[in-house]
C-alpha cells in the first residue's frame, strides 16, 4: 500500500532538513527550494539521491528538476520562457504548480517552481506509478 500524503510529506521534509541543514519547521509545503531553504545546486543532487534511497524510486536525470530546457534558445526569448517552452515546463513538470509562474514566465522566475509541495506531487506520482 502506498504511503499516505501525509507520510510522504514527512520523509520529504526529513530528507530536505538532512540535506539542506534547516530546521524541519522550516520545510512547509509552499517553501521553495533556493528562496526558502537556501539549497544550491550541487544540493539537489543529494536531494535525488536521498529521495531515491528513503522511497526506493529511481529518479532519471532531468526528471524532477528540468534543466535542459532552459538551455534551448527556441523556448527562451531573453529573459523569459517561450509559450512553447512553457508547455514543454509543464509536459516535462506536471508536479508543479505553473499557476503563478505563466502569468509571468521569467526565467529568474522559474526556481519558485521547485517547492516542497511540488517534491511531495513528484514522489506521490513515482509511487503510483510503482
Amino acid at each position: 500500500m502506498a504511503p499516505s500524503r501525509d507520510e510522504v510529506f514527512t520523509t520529504i521534509r526529513e530528507v530536505l532538513t538532512d540535506a539542506l541543514g534547516v530546521d524541519d519547521d522550516e520545510v512547509v509545503a509552499e517553501a521553495t527550494l533556493q528562496g526558502d531553504l537556501g539549497a544550491e545546486s550541487i544540493d539537489f543532487l543529494d536531494i535525488v539521491f536521498r529521495l531515491e534511497k528513503a522511497f526506493a524510486i529511481k529518479i532519471p536525470k532531468g526528471e524532477l528538476f528540468p534543466d535542459d530546457i532552459l538551455n534551448n534558445p527556441e523556448f527562451v526569448d531573453g529573459d523569459k520562457v517561450t509559450p512553447e517552452g512553457l508547455e514543454q515546463l509543464k509536459a516535462a513538470m506536471p508536479h508543479a504548480d505553473f499557476s503563478q509562474f505563466a502569468d509571468a514566465p521569467f526565467v529568474s522566475k522559474m526556481p519558485e517552481l521547485f517547492t516542497v509541495n511540488t517534491i511531495v506531487n513528484y514522489v506521490e506520482i513515482k509511487l503510483a506509478a510503482a
